[in-house]
C-alpha cells in the first residue's frame, strides 16, 4: 500500500492568488484488521467510521456488505467495534444498525458517520430503499452504539439529485454546523454543502463549493471525506475524486473557517489504491474518518478496493 510519491505536497492557488505555504503529506501507511466472527468475517468491509470514545478507546462503526452480494441481500450492514491501538479493532458479534422494518432503509444500511454528544452520539448514514432505486441520508440516535433509535430523513433527493450519502460534518466558529454530502447529478458524484444553526433543526443547502477540474485526477466524480480542524490552520478536508471510469484517489483540499471558500487543494492525489492482486479488484481507495493526534499528526482511515481498510499518518507541511 504506497501512497502517491509525486505531486502529493503541492497546492494550487488561493483566491488572492498567493500559492499558500502548506502540504499534507502521507508519513506511513498500515493495514487495519478486525478480529470478526462470522457472517462480518467473509464480508467485504467498507467506510470506517473511527472516533475516540469517552472511554478514551478507539470506537469504529464500518459498512459490511455480503461477498458475493445477492439479490436478495441487503446492499449493507452497519457493524461496530473498538480498538486500544488504531489497528486491530474488535467487533461485536452482531450489527449495531440493520435494515428496516420500513421501507426507506430496508435494502440496506451503508456509510455511518458518527457524532459525540452529550447525551451520547448522533450516527448519519444512507439508507438504500426497498427497490434499490434511492438512497437517502438518514440520522440514528443514542447513548452508545448499542442503543441506537432510528430517528429521522436528515436529507432525501429531489427528482434527479441520486442518492444522498457519505455525511461529514463541521461546527463553524459561531457553533453552527456544516453538513457536506455526496449527490448524483447528471451522471456524476458531486459535493454539496448545507447549514443549520442548531442539530436537530432543519438543514437549508447553500451553494456547492468543490469543483471538479478537467484536467485532473478528479475530473468526473467528487464525494466528501473527514474534516480535521488543527489549531492555527484551516480546516482540511481529505475527499475523494475519480475519473468518469470510477478510478477513486484521495485528495486534500482546505476552506476559511465558515466553509465558504477553498483556501488550497492539492494537485495530486494523497493515497492511490496499489496494483491490485485481483484482476477483479476495484480501483478505489476512499476516505471514512479522521482522527487528529495530540502530536499534529492525522491518522486517517479509508477502503481499499471496497473491501479492506487501512490507516496512514498524515503529517502537515508548512
Amino acid at each position: 500500500m504506497v501512497p502517491a510519491a509525486d505531486g502529493c505536497c503541492g497546492s494550487t492557488l488561493n483566491d488572492a492568488g498567493l500559492k499558500p505555504m502548506v502540504a499534507y503529506v502521507v508519513e506511513q501507511v498500515d493495514a487495519v484488521w478486525l478480529i470478526a466472527g462470522q457472517p462480518l468475517k467473509s464480508m467485504d468491509w467498507m467506510s470506517p467510521y473511527v472516533w475516540v470514545g469517552p472511554d478514551k478507546k478507539l470506537w469504529m462503526m464500518m459498512r459490511g456488505v455480503p461477498n458475493p452480494l445477492d439479490y436478495e441481500d441487503p446492499t449493507g450492514v452497519i457493524w461496530c467495534g473498538s480498538s486500544n491501538d488504531g489497528l486491530t479493532f474488535t467487533m461485536d458479534p452482531r450489527p449495531v444498525i440493520e435494515p428496516g422494518p420500513e421501507s426507506i432503509d430496508f435494502g440496506g444500511v451503508e456509510d455511518p458517520t458518527v457524532l459525540q454528544t452529550d447525551d451520547g452520539i448522533m450516527v448519519f448514514y444512507t439508507g438504500v430503499q426497498a427497490n434499490r432505486q434511492q438512497g437517502s441520508m438518514l440520522l440514528a440516535t443514542g447513548p452508545d452504539p448499542y442503543h441506537l433509535t432510528k430517528r429521522e430523513v436528515v436529507l432525501e433527493a429531489p427528482e434527479g439529485e441520486g442518492n444522498f450519502k457519505e455525511a461529514t460534518l463541521y461546527q463553524t466558529p459561531d457553533k453552527c454546523w456544516r453538513l457536506f454530502y455526496e449527490y448524483a447529478c447528471e451522471g456524476a458524484s458531486r459535493i454539496g454543502i448545507a447549514h443549520t444553526p442548531d442539530l436537530g433543526t432543519g438543514w437549508t443547502a447553500l451553494e456547492d463549493i468543490i469543483p471538479f477540474r478537467e484536467d485532473s485526477w478528479d475530473n468526473w466524480h467528487l464525494s466528501p471525506g473527514p474534516i480535521v480542524q488543527a489549531d492555527g490552520r484551516d480546516p482540511v478536508m481529505f475527499y475523494n475524486g475519480a475519473t468518469g471510469d470510477a478510478r477513486w484517489r484521495i485528495g486534500w483540499i482546505t476552506f476559511d473557517s465558515y466553509c465558504e471558500r477553498v483556501t488550497a487543494r492539492g494537485v495530486e492525489p494523497l493515497l492511490m489504491p496499489p496494483p491490485p492482486t485481483d484482476r477483479a479488484a476495484t480501483d478505489i481507495a476512499f476516505a471514512g474518518s479522521a482522527v487528529l493526534q495530540p502530536d499534529g499528526l492525522i491518522h486517517l482511515y479509508y477502503s481499499l478496493e471496497d473491501r479492506l481498510i487501512s490507516r496512514a499518518v498524515v503529517r502537515a507541511y508548512d
